[in-house]
């Protein structure tokens, strides 16, 4: 049982850990085509966060949103892959920041091609996060389920 769920945490985060060695390698002076491909994403949510709080937003850089993406899915799925709570928790919140990020199927009409498309790779998104909430959930049952030792007491005459 134990080899089995390790293989299945490597296939797990295989997915993780190859996206984000795939951005690294890809990543140059202007943060590579991850970048190109959240710059209008990024700057929605500027002008979003500008709107409601005012002027006094700082500027997102696109290349520090992709190298953090980048570390939050390495160091997530190497930690995962050794059954680590925080490697859980990385990516768990990796896939809070990106997945209503890149697949934003709010900004197409019900019925569009487009619509379906971004819609199931936001359920993608989503399905993953509820493995993730499962695997915690189970790691603190099982912590919680072991019976603690005995001490042995000493029988008096």
């Amino acid at each position: 049982m134990g080899f089995l769920s390790f293989l299945g945490r490597v296939f797990f985060a295989s997915v993780f850990i190859l996206s984000a060695w795939q951005m690294f390698n890809e990543f140059g002076d202007d943060g590579g085509p991850a970048a190109k491909e959240l710059a209008p994403k990024v700057a929605g949510l500027q002008d979003l966060l500008e709107s409601k709080l005012g002027a006094g937003v700082p500027k997102i850089d696109v290349r520090h949103v992709v190298a953090a993406f980048m570390a939050l899915k390495g160091m997530g799925g190497l930690l995962f892959v050794f059954g680590s709570f925080t490697g859980a928790v990385l990516l768990m919140f990796y896939l809070t920041m990106a997945t209503p990020l890149l697949h934003d199927f709010y900004h197409y009409k019900f019925g569009e091609p487009q619509y379906f498309i971004v819609l199931q790779e936001f359920l993608q998104g989503l399905a993953l996060f509820g493995a993730l909430l499962y695997f915690v959930g189970m790691k603190n049952s099982i912590n919680r389920r072991l019976p603690k030792k005995k001490t042995l007491k000493s029988k008096t005459a």
